[in-house]
């Protein structure tokens, strides 16, 4: 049997997934983790990367082994997916010069501000680049001793294979990609004012299919605590969570897209063509087979509405200590169905960190309610989950008005999508486009880059139709139409929240 590997680094989970032949996963691991704000960012400690890549693996392991009384001592192929953008500087020794600063930290305007000009490109704050230039700005020290600029994938990458190698969707969240290479112009334009020379710090670039490294012996021990596994394992490109995304439901064709939804929120959109417009909302990436995508992206979604879940918990527990997590996420979410249209004049801000795309640095979780409200558990949890979709649909009317940008179908993924039905319906009114959501959302990202691992093990044709013929062509898809209702409603919502956000600036400027 032929077995692939892919764990995937999220913002609040890694998770590990072995794939057969078949891409059918047969063994998983997963592994809670959160970031941290110290020191006026947001980050996570290098060290717990590799305590939750070795828990994920010693449980996947020992499923495989329970299933197939047999050790996993060979792999075929492994990928590494993890959260993209962020700064991750290294020295000559590959030694971390500053604390990993996340995708989330909103810090740097100004280099963001000076790209975007001079390059005539978005570069969205988040990306490495604006990271990077904000720091030769900012007069930082570490910057003259920097050698290496990776992602978090492309370190643990590097750590197990040695290769300071991205994939194309991973990079173009670090540079601006074009047909497969960073952006000769840019570059030359970067050096000029930099005086620099930063192809030499970047990763190269690597298309699908290509083998890009083997884990090393010396590096069976990172991901391997019991060393049962034997090295020489050849891996794919490592891979940004959105292209990984893009790739577990098949959303790397032109007038496609998926959206992903948990702590953060975004959309892909495959795009026939290049934009008409510079937009500093929208940034502009590709597909890990390079094609343009255009990528709406909002730092905050369901943190908020996880704390709110938690507390009506805390509040359920005391009647009955025997509350299944799973199924008070499930009657909750229910219970929104139920809810007014509208939501009855409810208002939430689910901003815990700042958001771009309506010009926020910091986020402060509000609720509010008209005197005249129907304060209901419906309303509240409609309100909430229509605040988690808000942003991304206000990113949206960009591409669908501004630029007439005309979508197929969206495939929905990730944790708002779980309980059945309920976000798909709630979100495919609020974009109003038809929203699919596969039978094997709930694998992710990890899943995805083990589809990618496959696809370099078996590499022959282009990787849409590796997907499409090899991959998805018999799976099941559960496809929810826009209901007029839901897009009414959503649309007076959306109107009470915007002008909230006059409310949400100040308390983020008092609380």
């Amino acid at each position: 049997m032929k077995k692939f590997l892919g764990i995937e680094l999220g913002s609040t989970r890694i998770k590990a997934v072995l794939i057969n032949e078949n891409h059918k996963p047969i063994a998983s691991g997963s592994f809670d983790w959160e970031n941290r704000f110290e020191n006026g960012y947001w980050t996570y400690h290098l060290d717990d990367v590799w305590t939750g890549i070795q828990a994920c693996y010693k449980a996947l392991a020992a499923e495989y082994s329970e299933v197939f009384k047999e050790p996993l001592t060979e792999i075929d192929c492994i990928g590494i997916s993890a959260m993209m953008h962020g700064y991750l500087p290294f020295g000559k020794n590959m030694e971390l010069l500053t604390p990993f600063r996340t995708w989330r930290n909103i810090t740097t305007s100004e280099a963001a501000a000076v790209l975007t000009e001079n390059f005539r490109f978005n570069i969205p704050q988040r990306w490495s680049i604006a990271h990077y230039y904000q720091a030769i700005l900012n007069g930082e020290e570490h910057v003259k001793d920097i050698k290496t600029l990776t992602t978090l994938a492309g370190y643990v990458h590097f750590r197990l294979t040695g290769k300071h190698v991205l994939g194309m969707n991973d990079a173009s969240g670090m540079f601006p990609v074009e047909n497969g290479v960073y952006n000769a112009g840019m570059i030359a334009k970067f050096n000029n004012f930099t005086n620099g020379d930063i192809l030499s710090i970047l990763p190269r670039i690597m298309p699908p299919g290509v083998e890009s490294g083997s884990l090393t012996a010396e590096a069976v021990r990172l991901l391997d605590s019991t060393r049962t596994l034997k090295p020489g394992i050849p891996f794919c490109p490592p891979e940004g969570d959105a292209g990984t995304g893009m790739v577990a439901t098949n959303s790397i064709t032109e007038r496609t897209g998926n959206i992903s939804a948990g702590t953060s929120v975004f959309a892909m959109v495959v795009l026939e063509k290049q934009l008409a417009n510079l937009h500093t909302e929208i940034d502009m990436q590709v597909t890990p087979a390079g094609k343009p995508v255009a990528m709406v992206h909002g730092n905050n979604c369901t943190s908020d509405l996880d704390a709110w879940v938690n507390l009506l918990g805390e509040a359920a527990a005391m009647f009955n200590d025997k509350i299944d997590k799973n199924e008070l996420y499930t009657k909750l979410y229910q219970a929104a169905l139920n809810g007014d249209a509208d939501c009855s004049g409810l208002f939430a801000c689910n901003y815990i960190a700042g958001e771009h795309l309506t010009g926020f640095d910091e986020g402060r979780p509000l609720f509010a309610r008209g005197l005249n409200s129907r304060f209901t558990l419906a309303n509240f949890m409609r309100t909430h989950l229509f605040s988690a979709m808000a942003t991304l649909k206000i990113g949206m009317e960009i591409l669908t008005e501004q630029e007439g940008i005309e979508l197929d179908l969206l495939q929905g993924h990730g944790g708002l999508f779980k309980t059945k039905d309920v976000g798909q319906k709630l979100m495919a009114g609020a974009l109003n486009v038809p929203i699919s959501v596969m039978e094997s959302a709930g694998e992710g990202g990890a899943w995805g880059i083990a589809l990618l691992a496959a696809y370099c093990y078996n590499n022959g044709g282009t990787l849409e139709d590796y997907l499409e013929h090899k991959v998805f062509a018999n799976h099941k898809i559960n496809r929810i139409e826009p209901d007029k209702i839901d897009v009414t409603g959503f649309a007076a919502f959306l109107e009470r929240y915007k002008n909230g956000l006059e409310v949400e600036r100040v308390a983020v400027k008092y609380l």
